[in-house]
């Protein structure tokens, strides 16, 4: 289909760095609009890149305490080797900060706030109609909270921009996150606000961090509904995963009919991820980017705001998963027996230590079995699908 899309970039987007020994380097978003740029996706015809500014303390306010962004400035400032005397370790920590997940780094205020900058532009283009998608690949700091830091998020982003959409009128804006972590961050700032249909789809608490997101966790007491939760086995593959995907989200979006859909792609679902335990392909992760795309458009009139997130594994999955969710945005997709260009492998044997993927897919095939051909009690997946949909789907007049 043909699309427009507006994508919020600059170099500056990779000064979010927590240091060379953490997971979430930036390289891995270099990397992606290196490959992107290799492609040419970045100069077809409907496709705009732009420069945003950062988040003004007024938009970072739509969502996190003054006195929390204070302390993000300061901390900044300290680890720049000023002295902030009012700032101690255990006023960090109160925030979240100083954490292995989250240690301080040197202008950590105006990197985070270029994020949130970033994802507003993107949000921004959307909602004025000068494009129908706008992409904030360096965004989907998911975790993030109102009063402190988390999950290697220090501004949570997507919140910030669905707040921002709803000062300028929005009625009813979805949130649409794959991550293999729950979006607890997301969910929590609009617990209670039913103009907010958050969906997450993520590994079972139980095993993985942030240790929520089960399908008991529906809304506060004016927003039953709102928060929809599928909680997967580790271990859930392809096939299992797209099943559970197209089992929760097409009907409850087709339901609720939103102006504007959010999605978060955090690509850490895959099989070879370091920090989680589904086992999910390049390819899954592809076909589940077309199927957002496309409800967008059936359910949202196209407007679709769409950013990165999670994904550890810097060189062979983060930059040809989201190379592929920039191609779908662009109405372009890429075949996925295309080979990776000359060039950017020999870009990535320059800055990496591991040779470059030569294709784009893993030969995965991305077929599953749909929810509607039957439920098989004994599976674990589909006891999570059940789990879910037992949770929510009556609240929004459908049958489970």
């Amino acid at each position: 289909m043909t699309c427009t899309l507006h994508v919020a970039w600059d170099e500056r987007l990779t000064s979010y760095d927590f240091g060379p020994q953490h997971p979430l380097a930036p390289i891995r978003v270099k990397l992606t609009i290196e490959l992107a740029q290799a492609f040419g996706l970045l100069t077809r015809e409907g496709v705009s890149v732009a420069k945003a500014p950062p988040a003004t303390d007024a938009e970072l306010e739509l969502v996190h305490d003054p006195e929390y962004i204070a302390v993000v400035k300061n901390a900044g400032a300290l680890a720049a080797g000023r002295d902030v005397p009012q700032l101690d370790a255990a006023t960090l920590l109160k925030h979240g900060l100083g954490t292995a997940d989250d240690p301080v780094f040197a202008g950590m205020h105006d990197a985070s706030a270029l994020v949130a900058g970033a994802t507003l532009a993107a949000a921004r283009a959307v909602w004025s109609g000068s494009a129908e998608h706008g992409a904030s690949i360096a965004g989907g700091l998911h975790h993030a909270m109102r009063g402190n830091a988390s999950g290697f998020c220090i501004y949570n982003d997507p919140a910030i921009a669905i707040a921002w959409l709803l000062e300028q009128g929005a009625e009813r804006v979805a949130y649409v996150d794959i991550d293999v972590h729950h979006g607890d961050g997301v969910q929590a700032a609009f617990w209670n606000d039913p103009r907010v249909l958050t969906i997450s789809l993520h590994e079972h608490p139980a095993t993985l961090f942030p240790g929520t997101g089960r399908p008991t966790e529906t809304g506060g007491p004016e927003a039953d509904g709102s928060a929809v939760n599928v909680a997967l086995p580790a271990g859930t593959r392809d096939a299992g995963w797209l099943r559970a995907l197209h089992a929760v989200v097409p009907p409850l979006l087709q339901q609720f009919r939103p102006q504007i859909l959010v999605s978060q792609h955090g690509c850490d679902t895959h099989w070879s991820d370091p920090l989680a335990d589904l086992q999910v392909s390049i390819d899954a992760q592809r076909a589940a980017h077309a199927l957002v795309h496309q409800l967008a458009h059936e359910t949202a009139d196209g407007n679709w705001l769409l950013t990165g997130g999670g994904g550890y594994q810097l060189v062979q999955v983060v930059p040809r998963t989201w190379t592929h969710l920039l191609a779908e945005a662009s109405g372009y997709p890429i075949d996925p027996a295309t080979p990776t260009p000359v060039l950017w492998r020999e870009y990535v044997a320059w800055v990496a230590t591991e040779p470059a993927p030569e294709l784009m897919t893993e030969g995965a095939s991305a077929e599953f079995a749909s929810f509607d051909s039957g439920y098989d009690p004994a599976d674990p997946v589909d006891q999570a699908i059940m789990a879910t949909r037992n949770a929510v789907f009556s609240l929004h007049g459908l049958f489970p």
